[in-house]
């Protein structure tokens, strides 16, 4: 029997590539983003999980402004948080599994090690806050629930997007040929939206809930990160190393939020692959025509 799956946020970067993953393993999938259905809605979010009488619901929409969100913590809220109730008591209704994504940022970055599933959340920011809170709300009403947590996400996909991504913004500094100033002092674990998708269909296949960690593998700093971007690209522009003290910032980011991928590993599934290998394959996706496929596995 197909297997019917749907995505909330398929326009996003993440989202296309839940949609091709989904799509390549036989899933009958539907996506909806922002204009085909508002998740702050109830009544419009439990009409799309029922009408395609899912079995499995990805939630990639997000409210995503850090900093904006310190001026309108509600807004953030109201997207993160209460919106995941209403995905959940439709998927409780339509008896569907829903998968919640998740962010880093929900820890404080006082640890120093990559954090684990089972480390104290302690959010710093309205966004930290609602996006924890949209955890809790997933996990109350469902006992089936599957949080992701990621970190840094970029894909081709957001080359598309309004707002891109860390690689895109780099690219952007590059060709301006001026000076880029990047923080050394925040360590995270920047993640490559195809792999993020196929290791989070891999967890929905084997049946597993709760919260599971996917960042992209060793912690980097978003200078080194970077570096790493340029050297992928080729390109040799001057960049220069700052600190969190230098650039401030509207929220409070964990500086430390590199993410343990061992609880995954521990099922079997593959070790995400050196940083500068996933770099090689987002710019030979950068590369392709729209609609092909990425070879990242």
């Amino acid at each position: 029997m197909t297997r019917r799956a749907v995505v909330f946020g398929a326009a996003g970067q993440l989202g296309v590539e839940l949609m091709r993953e989904l799509q390549a393993r036989g899933y009958a999938t539907i996506g909806f983003d922002r204009g085909d259905a508002d998740i702050t809605d109830g009544a419009a979010v439990e009409s799309a999980v029922a009408g395609h009488e899912a079995d499995v619901v990805f939630n990639c929409a997000a409210y995503n402004q850090v900093d904006v969100a310190e001026r309108e913590p509600s807004a953030a809220f109201q997207v993160n948080a209460l919106a995941v109730r209403h995905l959940a008591l439709a998927c409780r209704q339509a008896d569907a599994r829903l998968v919640q994504f998740s962010t880093d940022y929900v820890f404080d970055g006082f640890a120093h090690h990559p954090y684990a599933e089972d480390d104290h959340p302690h959010p710093l920011s309205a966004y930290a806050v609602s996006k924890l809170a949209g955890e809790l709300y997933a996990r109350a009403y469902l006992d089936n629930a599957l949080i992701v947590r990621t970190s840094g996400v970029y894909g081709p996909g957001g080359r598309k997007t309004a707002r891109g991504n860390f690689v895109e913004l780099m690219m952007r500094l590059a060709a301006s040929q001026q000076p880029i100033r990047v923080v050394q002092d925040h360590v995270a674990s920047p993640t490559f939206a195809p792999l993020l998708a196929a290791r989070a269909a891999d967890l929905v296949e084997r049946g597993q809930t709760g919260v599971f960690h996917i960042g992209g593998g060793a912690p980097i700093s978003w200078f080194q990160f970077a570096r790493l971007i340029f050297q992928a690209a080729g390109v040799d522009p001057l960049v220069l190393a700052t600190n969190h003290r230098e650039y401030r910032t509207a929220a409070r980011r964990p500086q430390y939020s590199a993410l343990s991928n061992a609880k995954m590993e521990r099922l079997g599934l593959p070790p995400m692959p050196p940083i500068a290998k996933a770099l090689e394959e987002y710019f030979a996706d950068r590369g392709r025509p729209a609609g092909a496929t990425s070879q990242a596995r």
